[in-house]
Formats: structure tokens, sequence, C-alpha cells
């Protein structure tokens, strides 16, 4: 049963968020309204800017916790909006536990559209094991155009021959760009964020004109035969709940190792706003647990 708080934040973003970018759904509108915290990151953790293959972006690292290993979280935002910074009570999470996570500032539309945002993190997932990591020292997890991105990159590394990371979490990836799940319409008046015209009209800014059925965009049409394991977690009222449900799907019939988890009533990226809602804390506990299966080839206790 989703808790009180879940459905209260819901109909609080419907209002702060759905409704504005249901009137504007522009590149300036998405940035105003995603855009608009700032979080700091807890007392016991460490952020500092750094570049990686050349591209910026955020260490966030505990200031106690021994290491686990390292994560490179690729925030979400329509492929236009957000930035390491908003999506600290994220990085800050898993930071917290112990990860060396590294938030990419990567190029966003419509300055820079497809394929900037793949080539920055592709570059980024590079640099890091140049730096020394081992693969399986290393987790790669996102959320939303992050998600996306995070899928990407792992077909990416396929195609080009290099290791992949030990494990992906992705939190409401957008899988499908070419807006085919059945919960696109289905869900569109009760997602708390999005309708069917909202998340399109951004998303089109990153296309560009591209070809959106290009497993670079919509890793839905991709092959995922030799992929991680990988961790979904989706809300049940979101529009994009069957990206994450047939893209689960796909991996699994491909021989993928898939965990696949739905939840009532939350809002899209609810792991953001895991201060309030329940949900979104043990979403990111059952992801830290996810991460210490696989991180590394052991399995260990939480």
């Amino acid at each position: 049963m989703a808790s009180w708080q879940a459905r209260a934040v819901s109909a609080f973003l419907k209002f702060a968020i759905k409704r504005p970018l249901r009137r504007s759904p522009t590149a300036a509108t998405i940035r105003r309204v995603f855009n608009a915290q700032t979080p700091h990151v807890s007392r016991s953790c460490d952020a500092q800017t750094s570049t990686v293959a050349g591209v910026p972006g955020e260490w966030v690292r505990s200031k106690q916790a021994a290491p686990l290993g390292t994560l490179l979280y690729i925030h979400g935002g329509a492929f236009v909006g957000c930035s390491p910074i908003t999506h600290r009570p994220v990085t800050n999470y898993f930071a917290k536990r112990g990860w060396n996570v590294f938030a990419p500032d990567y190029r966003l539309a419509p300055e820079h559209p497809f394929p900037a945002a793949v080539e920055d993190v592709l570059a980024v997932y590079r640099g890091l094991l140049d730096s020394g990591i081992a693969p399986a020292q290393l987790a790669v997890a996102g959320d939303s155009a992050g998600g996306n991105l995070a899928l990407v990159l792992a077909m990416s590394l396929k195609a080009a021959g290099l290791p992949q990371p030990s494990a992906l979490v992705l939190f409401s990836p957008v899988t499908d760009l070419m807006w085919t799940g059945a919960s696109i319409q289905e869900n569109s008046r009760s997602c708390a964020m999005f309708t069917k015209e909202i998340l399109p009209a951004g998303t089109d800014l990153y296309v560009a004109g591209a070809d959106a059925r290009n497993p670079r965009i919509s890793p839905f049409y991709g092959d995922p035969t030799g992929l991680p394991p990988l961790l979904f977690h989706v809300g049940e009222q979101e529009i994009l709940r069957d990206d994450s449900l047939r893209m689960a799907e796909r991996a699994r019939q491909a021989g993928v190792s898939v965990e696949l988890r739905t939840w009532p009533a939350v809002p899209h990226v609810w792991q953001m706003v895991h201060a309030w809602i329940p949900e979104g804390r043990e979403s990111l506990d059952l992801a830290h647990q996810f991460l210490r299966r696989h991180v590394n080839g052991t399995a260990r206790s939480a």
C-alpha cells in the first residue's frame, strides 16, 4: 500500500511541475521547474567539482564510510534540464553508504542534441577505466533520461568491445522515444509530472530530427544480449511505466539478469524526495543492496 507521503507529494507535483509544463513544455520551463533546487550534501560527505576525460562533473564521497566501489551516476531531466547538483539527494545517499560517486555534467539539448550526451557519458566511462578503476569495481546508475543514457552506454560498450560495468541501476528510465508503450496513453492523467504531450515535447529537442528507433536514442530497439545485471524501479502510475516493463522483458528474453519492481502512487523518480517519501528510502536501500551483490563480483551483506 502506498504511503500518505507518496500520495501527498504526487499531488503537490501535479501542481508545481505538471501544470506549468502542460502550459509550456519548453526547455526553458523544464529547466526552471527542474533546476529550482540546489541541495547541499550532508556533513558526512564531500562534493568536489572535477573533470573526467574532459567532461565536467561532481564527485561525491563519504568522509567516513569505507569505499565499496565507484558509481557513475547519470542524472535525468528530459535531456534538457538538471545537473549533478540537482541530483545530490541521490548521489549523496549512495556516497553516505560508501560509493565514490561521479555525476557527469553532460551536454544538454537543445544546444547540444543527440549524440552529444551519449558521447560525453561514453568518454567518462572510458576515463574512469583509464584512471585505473576496474570494471568489477564500477557500476552505473541513472534516472529517467539518465537511465536511457546508462542503457545506451552499456550497449555502446558491447559494440566497441569494451568491458561492461558490474551492474546497472535504472530508476524510471526512458527507453522508447517512439512512445509506443501503452502507459504513455493510459497514465497520462495519473502521472504526477508528465502527460503524453509534455515528455515527447522535451525529448524531441534531444532527438532533433534523428531516427528515434536508433538504439543509441531508444535502447528498447537495441540488442540487450550481454548486458550486466539490471535493476529497474518504476512507478505504476507513471507514463514511463512500460518503458521499464518492456525493456526488462526484452533483457530477460536475451538472458540478462533482471530485477524489476513497480511502486504504487509514487511520482516519477521519487528517489529524489526520499527525505519525505518512505518508498524513496526503500528504493534506494534496495538499489544499494543490489550494487553490493554485484560490484567486485562478490555477494556481501548490506
